[in-house]
């Protein structure tokens, strides 16, 4: 057993060694084969070379002895001292030394002489040269553009083919004269930057700088390719101009996930209007106060629909109204709201309006508080009112939605405006629907399903001025149902024949028109309906309008003439209710204090 293994040992010992000579024979046949290749290569590169210079007239030169024949380097002529070679030591080759010594010698002084001229990409291992972007560019149009991994050999070969036609020769890579001027002209810091080849022009769209605003210019982009100079800008580097068109793809830039516009201080809209700040925000639009830019920085309002095709089409009917409002009262003398015009921005369509201050809710929170406003300025608010309800009838239009809110002042709240046409619309547009005005400004005929008219707006403007010298809400109900409840403690029982012709009857009375109330049990708290036969009225609008105030004569007469009018404006049959001229006529309006 024992000489067996020593045997098997000698055998794989012996294999070892065959595989090492193998392995040593394999590598001579390959540098062998790397040199014939290279002599073949040099061979025929001379061949070349000696042709052109035959057909130049023998103006080339001489061929001298080759100093470096059997090496990686066979082929190379001898040099004579150049203005590049002048800056370095002469090289000095023995035949006999080492082909790697002398590949990394000349590699070295290569990289020592591109260091002086300052275009090494030290990163690189190839010795990769960095070009700006106008020479990269300029490469690629007049030469094919050279791999980064090239190897050395290559790059030697490509430098005696660029110079074969001049007086001197070098080891190192010609520079490009491009290049050789661009970086004159920056070793001098030219007042104006080279101008892009004619081909970069056509090609880029973008606007160019002059030489003054770039040395103007603050910014500094740290990802631009500015590696010759901090002041030159490449045809890549321009930065773009802000008026540049925008995507309209974009709109989540611009919109919030509501659609609603994000409006930032300062914008300027529709290259006219600057903002200047932050109105206020509806179910339709955001506005904003801007100065326009035409008009002396004179203020103005922006209203900015909501981008989404519901509320443009909205925002495009209570543009249409507005228009027909004003072209109707060209002295704007029934104060509705006025129209200046209107521009698209980023999707939006926005409307100018003339500016006004306060709406009437805030009036009230700043001057009446719970309290309400003086008698003399309800008077005036109310006649203002109803001027702007009669422009109305004479257009045809309906506002469906009056209510402080949407009634603004001017600067010293004298003059009132009726505004937000939004649920505006034509008379013969009125459809029927239990959910028509905001609720607590809503007439009994919208919420039985009755036909309507412009009997809806007057009661919605009674609503608002109860509230304008109460400062308290009138119908406060949380349903449809609850509403008619308010209104019967206010007003008694609804007539049955109102009732009959309602196409929500169902919803709030019974087969024999009894009211069916719906209310939350104390003990259970879930919903009940209790059938109510008889409702008597349980409010004095008198008491509730006077509070308790210890009021002059002439105030005391003012209130009862007040509430002599605002019983008018309640009846609960339409046909019955008040008209626009009979309110404009009445004593509270024309006897003033």
């Amino acid at each position: 057993m024992g000489s067996r293994d020593r045997f098997r040992g000698r055998s794989r010992s012996r294999d070892r060694d065959m595989r090492g000579v193998g392995t040593r024979m394999d590598r001579e046949r390959d540098r062998e084969r790397f040199r014939d290749r290279d002599r073949a290569r040099d061979y025929g590169r001379g061949m070349q070379r000696n042709g052109r210079d035959v057909r130049a007239g023998g103006k080339g030169r001489k061929p001298d002895d080759d100093r470096f024949k059997d090496s990686l380097s066979e082929g190379l002529k001898q040099q004579k001292e150049s203005s590049s070679e002048s800056e370095i030591a002469d090289i000095d080759i023995d035949d006999e030394e080492d082909e790697e010594k002398i590949i990394e010698k000349r590699r070295k002084e290569r990289e020592a002489l591109l260091k002086k001229l300052g275009v090494l990409n030290e990163d690189s291992n190839t010795m990769t040269e960095v070009e700006p972007p106008e020479l990269k560019q300029v490469s690629m149009i007049s030469t094919a553009p050279s791999s980064r991994n090239e190897s050395r050999e290559t790059t030697i070969q490509r430098a005696e083919d660029n110079d074969c036609d001049g007086t001197d020769q070098s080891l190192t890579p010609p520079i490009p004269n491009e290049r050789k001027a661009l970086m004159d002209k920056v070793e001098r810091k030219p007042k104006e930057s080279p101008e892009p080849p004619k081909d970069l022009d056509r090609q880029s769209k973008e606007p160019k700088t002059s030489a003054k605003e770039n040395s103007k210019r603050p910014e500094w982009d740290m990802f631009a390719e500015q590696d010759i100079d901090s002041n030159f800008d490449s045809p890549g580097t321009i930065v773009a101009n802000k008026q540049a068109h925008e995507n309209p793809a974009l709109t989540d830039n611009w919109d919030d996930a509501e659609g609603y516009y994000r409006v930032r201080i300062g914008e300027i809209l529709d290259n006219r209007y600057v903002v200047a700040n932050y109105t206020g925000q509806g179910v339709f639009s955001t506005v904003v106060k801007a100065r326009d830019q035409a008009r002396g920085n004179a203020f103005v309002a922006v209203k900015i629909i909501r981008n989404n095709e519901i509320m443009h089409k909205t925002g495009l009917r209570e543009l249409e109204i507005l228009k027909k409002l004003n072209d109707a009262d060209p002295s704007d003398r029934y104060h509705c709201l006025r129209l200046y015009r209107h521009f698209f921005h980023k999707q939006h369509l926005c409307m100018v309006l003339e500016p006004l201050s306060m709406n009437l809710r805030e009036v009230l929170k700043k001057y009446g508080k719970n309290v309400g406003l003086h008698i003399k300025a309800v008077r005036s608010y109310t006649q203002q009112l109803l001027l702007a309800l009669k422009l109305l009838k004479k257009t045809g239009i309906l506002h469906a939605d009056i209510k402080p809110d949407n009634i603004l002042v001017n600067e010293n709240n004298l003059v009132l405006k009726l505004c937000d046409f939004g649920s505006a619309s034509s008379i013969t547009d009125n459809e029927i629907t239990p959910y028509l005005v905001s609720r607590f400004y809503r007439a009994p005929e919208i919420i039985l399903g009755l036909t309507y008219d412009y009997g809806i707006d007057m009661w919605s403007a009674g609503c608002s001025i109860y509230e304008l010298y109460t400062g308290k809400i009138l119908f406060s109900g949380q349903s449809n149902n609850q509403m008619l409840k308010c209104f019967m403690d206010l007003k008694g029982k609804i007539p049955n024949k109102l009732i009959r012709k309602g196409q929500f009857k169902d919803q709030h009375f019974d087969q024999n028109c009894n009211f069916l109330s719906h209310e939350i049990d104390k003990i259970t708290e879930r919903e009940k309906v209790v059938v109510v036969s008889m409702i008597k009225p349980t409010r004095d609008l008198q008491q509730e309008l006077i509070a308790g105030q210890n009021l002059p004569d002439d105030q005391i007469r003012k209130v009862s003439q007040l509430k002599d009018l605002l019983d008018k404006v309640f009846a609960l049959d339409p046909a019955k209710r008040i008209s626009l001229n009979h309110a404009l006529a009445h004593p509270f309006i024309q006897d003033k204090i």
